[in-house]
């Protein structure tokens, strides 16, 4: 039977997987103390959440939010990263943690409601964040825009150059050769 403590868990984990943008699991096995410790602090960081869950209650919580494509996931040790403000900066720090030697494993991850495998994690957390991208974008279309003002300017450049010519040519008598004297 279950006890109120435990209801009470299970209600609050479901809570945190549909307010998360993203879920990451991961096999936290052979991951020494000092290292796990600095991985939360980093996740903490980027208001990140990391807990160690207790499967068959995560099974419960992901059963009754309509995660059902977790379940299999769930098993041996797990914890489970919370991106609550981004879906990205979870995947970017734990897989840093992971090329910087941590003996971490992900072992699946619920973006935008998808579920990805491990491959897919280290894809995402390759992407540039969403600031570099932005700026991109940005970029290419000034890059046009500037290259237009650029050829503008020398037209005009040109303009002045031969208006000035024209003005210069004109100051002279007869294109340039001497008038005959009058008289």
């Amino acid at each position: 039977m279950p006890t109120a403590e435990k209801v009470e868990q299970v209600a609050q984990l479901k809570q945190r997987m549909t307010d998360a943008k993203a879920l990451y699991l991961a096999d936290f096995t052979g991951v020494d103390v000092a290292s796990v410790t600095q991985l939360r602090r980093n996740l903490r960081a980027a208001s990140v959440e990391y807990l160690v869950i207790k499967n068959r209650l995560a099974k419960l919580a992901a059963t009754d939010a309509g995660l059902d494509g977790l379940t299999p996931f769930l098993t041996g040790p797990t914890a489970v990263a919370f991106g609550v403000q981004d879906a990205v900066e979870p995947a970017k720090i734990l897989q840093k943690f992971i090329d910087d030697g941590g003996k971490l494993a992900i072992k699946a991850a619920l973006v935008d409601g998808e579920v990805m495998d491990p491959e897919q994690v280290a894809a995402l957390a390759k992407l540039p964040s969403r600031e570099e991208l932005l700026g991109k974008v940005v970029g290419a279309m000034q890059a046009p825009i500037t290259g237009f003002a650029g050829v503008l300017n020398g037209l005009l450049r040109n303009l002045v150059g031969v208006l000035a010519a024209v003005q210069e040519k004109q100051g002279e008598p007869d294109g340039g050769a001497e008038a005959p004297a009058e008289g």
